[in-house]
């Protein structure tokens, strides 16, 4: 079965939850429906927001009608090897909202795994480094530090898990809109690798400036971009092909709206570091668009913009047909960062879009770039030599989403590219054979055999939904039972 109905249970949960929104008047104004488009091309706008470090399990494990965390009668039946113990952890509430998360680059990834026993990950958290030049770092872990779930400090906190009580809103989405409990990074590998791949379908080296052929696959450090850090032999140059590449010589609009704020990042080895400012043109690991031979031959670097264009854009009812938009390190979610902080700010993005004149025909894909180094259950699929990565949140919010819909197809954000090349580009791939611009990239990610279709999440035949505008910071939803 690709998806599965839970329309009564998600109604409940949503009735439960309580939120204070959605009986405002503004959350009773129905949408208009776009004019003259039918099927996927209802979908004028598509907003990708990328939240940072999250796994599936962690975030939606307990989520009514997911594969979600194992448990029978009432008791989880997975426990992970901890080597400080000797013994093993089982999963626990953990309603801190600031978590410490685990390291979460491509060894990581591939020790978390473990060949599909997905045991790797207490003991990949103990091992990790702490009091890096970056709190950032994929090679890192943040201290030690006490839960709120009655249990003694422990060393790591990655087999925690949240609900309703600790993350109201994206429930709140989750239950009215459309949920996906099988959505993969795209690669194995940390948030530079993970951009890279949103914006090109591919992470990789390239030996000289200007020569796409010369790109290798990386997915740990591409173009000598140290994991953590902008230290670096030189400015990358990304010479392969991206995305936007193919928007703009379809005369399709793009923009990459970057939150205003910090780094996530230092540029030193130092153990610490002054925070750096973030800008739209500063090229950083959540930002690599400025640093695409094909972003600046197109002009087009004035796309990438900050994160008041995006709200003016809403307001005004001209947002692009692609927007992706990016945060900074206090609203990322990323460990150490404040959950209740992202999910404010992304309360703020999704409730802008709906008051916009545009939300009657904007599909928003919310994910999170990678695990952070938190359990997941689900053993990634092989697809080709670059990945799936580990399993993501992932959640579907538009006038025709679906409603409380659990999608279970395989996915990763190269279902983003493939949506919106579908929707804007008449089927167009990223494609070295057919684009115009040659790679030897290893393949072409948006026709892989396992991947799914997002039309699936859409009913392009009702009445679009009306909005539903959520307090950004909302009260605690109930407690979920094992």
């Amino acid at each position: 079965m690709a998806g599965m109905q839970v329309r009564a249970v998600a109604l409940v949960v949503v009735a439960a939850v309580e939120l204070p929104a959605c009986s405002s008047a503004a959350a009773t104004h129905a949408a208009s429906p776009p004019s003259a488009s039918t099927g996927i091309h209802s979908i004028r706008h598509v907003v990708v927001i990328m939240q940072e470090n999250r796994s599936f399990d962690e975030y939606f494990g307990l989520f009514p009608g997911v594969d979600g965390l194992p448990r029978r009668n009432g008791q989880f039946t997975v426990c992970v090897p901890d080597p400080a113990s000797g013994s093993c952890a089982r999963p626990y509430h953990d309603g801190t909202d600031r978590n410490s998360g685990g390291p979460h680059g491509e060894a990581n990834a591939m020790n978390d795994i473990d060949g599909g026993k997905m045991d790797g990950f207490v003991a990949q958290a103990e091992r990790a480094r702490a009091g890096c030049a970056s709190q950032f770092d994929p090679a890192c872990t943040a201290p030690p530090r006490a839960t709120t779930s009655g249990r003694a400090a422990s060393s790591t906190d990655v087999m925690g898990y949240k609900d309703a009580r600790d993350i109201p809103n994206y429930w709140a989405y989750a239950a009215s809109f459309v949920l996906q409990d099988r959505m993969f990074e795209p690669n194995a590998s940390w948030s530079l690798p993970e951009h890279l791949f949103m914006v090109s379908e591919w992470s990789a080296r390239c030996s000289k400036a200007g020569d796409p052929m010369s790109c290798v696959n990386a997915l740990q450090n591409p173009d000598q971009l140290r994991a953590g850090t902008t230290a670096k032999a030189q400015a990358p140059d990304y010479a392969w092909t991206d995305l936007t590449y193919l928007l703009h010589k379809n005369n399709v609009s793009w923009r990459y709206y970057v939150a205003e704020g910090t780094q996530p990042d230092c540029q030193d080895d130092q153990a610490e570091c002054s925070p750096q400012p973030q800008r739209a043109g500063t090229p950083e690991i959540w930002n690599p668009l400025p640093w695409f031979e094909t972003v600046r031959q197109d002009n087009q670097l004035g796309n990438i913009q900050t994160l008041d264009h995006f709200y003016a854009d809403a307001r005004s009812g001209k947002l692009p047909a692609v927007s992706w938009v990016v945060p900074n390190g206090q609203n990322s979610e990323h460990p150490p960062a404040l959950v209740s902080a992202g999910q404010a700010y992304v309360t703020g993005l999704v409730n802008a879009v709906m008051q916009s004149t545009d939300w009657a025909s904007t599909a928003i894909f919310l994910s999170w770039d990678d695990w952070g180094g938190f359990y997941d259950h689900v053993a990634p699929p092989t697809v080709d030599v670059n990945g799936y990565g580990l399993r993501v949140p992932g959640i579907v919010i538009s006038p025709y989403a679906k409603r409380g819909f659990v999608d279970h197809q395989t996915l990763s954000f190269d279902a983003y590219v493939k949506f919106i090349e579908d929707d804007f580009l008449g089927g167009q791939r990223i494609d070295p054979m057919t684009d115009g611009r040659p790679d030897p990239r290893p393949g072409v990610r948006e026709n892989a055999s396992q991947l799914g279709d997002l039309t699936h999440d859409f009913d392009f035949t009702q009445p679009p939904r009306k909005l539903m505008l959520l307090d950004p910071h909302p009260k605690p939803g109930p407690a979920s039972m094992p």
